[in-house]
């Protein structure tokens, strides 16, 4: 069943592809490729005739007008999409932010094509918990209220816009994996809050 690919479709599967951005993972699973000399090789090809564009050392895509949230959550693995990318979308920050926010287990800023990406440290246990987390086409995004907890985890005195886009109910559902008592005690002072001031 698992056949080899032939000669002339390496290119295809990846132009078939819903992603946009492959990492040479990726690319070596699609193609059903071990060899990973001929794989960097049939790839470094395929840049020097401009069928791919090698966005960063490690990860192709199939043009410039690639998924910039895809991109992200494949420089650093795992990550997903969170903080302010995610509370700026349903209004909960006012103030525009041009990078792009993830959550991983390092912190970092990476500049790729312009694009700041942002990477913020989250711990290991919440970072693999799947909880509140959606899987959008081919990147992971937090929900609203994982993207509210994920900032209030980092930030002790965050100022949030809005609070009213939040399911409290889901809030404090997910609050238990965050397994700190600080941080409980903020969300539960947000959420006074919130009430005091509807």
């Amino acid at each position: 069943m698992d056949k080899k690919v032939k000669k002339g479709d390496y290119l295809d599967i990846l132009l078939r592809s819903k992603s946009t951005v492959f990492s040479t993972k990726d690319i070596a699973l699609l193609w059903r490729d071990s060899n990973t000399t001929a794989a960097q090789e049939r790839l470094n090809y395929y840049v020097k005739t401009g069928k791919l564009i090698r966005v960063r050392r490690g990860i192709y895509a199939k043009d410039k007008n690639y998924d910039t949230y895809e991109f992200a959550t494949k420089i650093l693995r795992p990550s997903y999409i969170s903080f302010e990318s995610v509370l700026g979308s349903f209004g909960m920050t006012f103030q525009y932010y041009s990078q792009i926010f993830v959550a991983s287990y390092v912190k970092r800023e990476i500049i790729v094509d312009g694009q700041v990406y942002s990477f913020k440290k989250i711990k290991d246990i919440v970072l693999h918990n799947p909880a509140g987390i959606d899987q959008r086409g081919e990147y992971a995004i937090a929900s609203k209220e994982r993207a509210f907890l994920d900032t209030v985890y980092r930030s002790k005195n965050y100022y949030f816009d809005n609070l009213s886009p939040l399911d409290w109910d889901k809030v404090f559902m997910l609050l238990p994996m965050y397994n700190d008592k600080k941080m409980i005690k903020r969300v539960k002072e947000y959420h006074e809050r919130y009430k005091a001031n509807k």
